[in-house]
């Protein structure tokens, strides 16, 4: 087992669910309730990345957070460093990859929230972001915690995107997913299943966890 890989990994996807729960929520909470002229277009733009194969998604992030690039540029100025083969660079690409992974079960979960109870809220004095804290989000905790599932087990095993933006430098942007290849790659077989093992074992969990909660969900209240 790669254990920094593995720590990058982890640390990668904490950081990820970090940034993407409050960005998930409010995102989710407006494509749940409001309609607009371009909503079916920002849908289709946040799902994108479930239909791209990754490398495609990689080179255009790549070539955005590259230094010829307003974004690559821009960050170069403030803080000095490139975007790109960097951990910094390396988590706005998993934002990025994981949009959909956050947003979509979050949206679902907020669909799910009667407009009656919100309207109750309003009329027993709660404000708007009362009404959030107290009701709407208590009744779409399911969909937070298969949005964080989700978006964990996702970081965990991407590889593409990870390669393009990040490749493989030790402690900075080589991930249990580019460790494995690298193993593969040296013919060192019983590494490679061990952390292939231990990537499947939790997705495994993650995605049950997900199942288990959307059982539940479905399940008549008598």
């Amino acid at each position: 087992m790669d254990w920094n890989a593995l720590e990058l990994s982890i640390r990668l996807a904490l950081w990820t669910c970090a940034v993407l729960l409050p960005v998930g929520l409010c995102v989710a909470r407006v494509l749940a309730w409001r309609s607009f002229r371009a909503k079916g277009f920002v849908e289709a733009l946040i799902a994108l990345p479930l239909v791209l194969p990754p490398t495609v998604l990689g080179y255009y992030l790549l070539v955005a957070f590259g230094a010829t690039s307003v974004l690559g540029r821009a960050y170069q100025s403030l803080f000095g460093s490139s975007l790109v083969f960097t951990f910094e660079g390396l988590l706005l690409a998993s934002v990025i990859f994981n949009l959909p992974f956050a947003i979509q079960p979050l949206q679902r979960a907020f669909e799910a929230v009667p407009l009656h109870v919100r309207e109750a809220a309003w009329v027993s004095g709660l404000s708007s972001w009362r009404t959030f804290w107290r009701v709407e989000l208590p009744l779409a905790w399911m969909g937070v915690v298969s949005a964080l599932a989700l978006v964990f087990a996702h970081t965990l095993g991407e590889f593409g995107v990870v390669l393009m933006v990040g490749g493989s430098i030790p402690g900075e942007t080589k991930t249990v997913a580019i460790a494995i290849y690298d193993r593969v790659q040296a013919f060192d077989d019983v590494a490679a299943g061990v952390m292939s093992a231990f990537l499947l074992a939790f997705s495994f969990i993650a995605i049950g966890l997900v199942y288990m909660l959307a059982g539940r969900r479905s399940q008549p209240h008598v």
